[in-house]
């Protein structure tokens, strides 16, 4: 299954033994699935018509499936293929035997900047795969990002990308992760990925994110303002803390280019380049 592509072929439910469920999202539930003639393991997620018609998601469902179906990259899921009944789509997805990131970040508290260096080049590769594609991802988070049998960190959910090369205006993606130019409801572009770069490599190293505050209006203002502060624990080195501060720029087209970041002393210093975390 994995060396040819399958979105042509018709599948449906006879195909899969179905196996424990993995998660569910907003729409549907996630199982991992066992394609019967060939043993292959997969993720199987199910999205259920009556939600996609409740909440008007049929264009973003067709987008996400056309985006992530075309993407070729070792640090992004790969939709194998989807098919769907009466009631039910069914997306095929590679199966990522580690789970999300966010629950080993949750279990560890924070990750060291070994693992943390690893996770952002490997995302960095992936992003700048995707805006080659003109695909700008938008709503990269530690629960949309899952780890392989081996460690190597995969982007999953595309829910919220769009592939354009103009600007774009709408609000989208996870609070806490929002760049300033989108929670200012103005014109974004590919860098609005690079900002969230930098937030995840602050979550990766000091266990929350940096913006996080009371409220959603509180959390809104220190994003427009960057109201950066490091705290002392733990103690983290003064390159990560160089990387971080150049990616969380107001100014998106001063933010760190992803070039700069797979350059950056940092990432040299840290990252396993074949981006395995074990």
């Amino acid at each position: 299954m994995s060396s040819q592509d399958n979105s042509n072929r018709n599948w449906s439910l006879q195909d899969f033994d179905i196996g424990k469920p993995l998660g569910r999202g907003k729409f549907g539930r996630v199982y991992v699935a066992r394609e019967r003639k060939s043993k292959y393991v997969v993720a199987l997620k199910i999205i259920f018509k009556e939600q996609i018609k409740k909440h008007k998601i049929d264009h973003q469902l067709v987008r996400e499936m056309e985006i992530q179906t075309s993407l070729r990259h070792p640090n992004i899921l790969r939709l194998y293929g989807w098919f769907h009944d009466d009631e039910r789509v069914f997306l095929i997805l590679e199966y990522a035997h580690n789970g999300e990131l966010y629950k080993e970040l949750r279990k560890q508290g924070h990750l060291s900047e070994n693992h943390a260096a690893t996770y952002i080049l490997s995302l960095t590769k992936a992003l700048a795969y995707c805006h080659e594609k003109h695909v700008i991802h938008r709503d990269i988070k530690p629960e949309n990002l899952l780890l392989d049998h081996e460690g190597r960190l995969k982007i999953a959910d595309f829910g919220w990308s769009v592939q354009s090369s103009n600007k774009r205006h709408t609000m989208c993606g996870t609070l806490d992760y929002l760049a300033p130019e989108m929670v200012e409801n103005k014109a974004h572009d590919y860098t609005v990925d690079n900002w969230t770069l930098g937030i995840l490599c602050y979550e990766f190293l000091y266990g929350v994110p940096p913006f996080e505050a009371e409220s959603q209006l509180d959390t809104f203002r220190r994003i427009i303002k960057v109201d950066l502060s490091f705290p002392s624990t733990p103690s983290i080195s003064l390159d990560a803390k160089n990387l971080i501060s150049r990616l969380l720029v107001k100014d998106s087209s001063r933010r760190l280019p992803l070039q700069k970041i797979v350059e950056h002393p940092w990432i040299l210093k840290n990252a396993n380049p074949m981006g395995i975390c074990n």
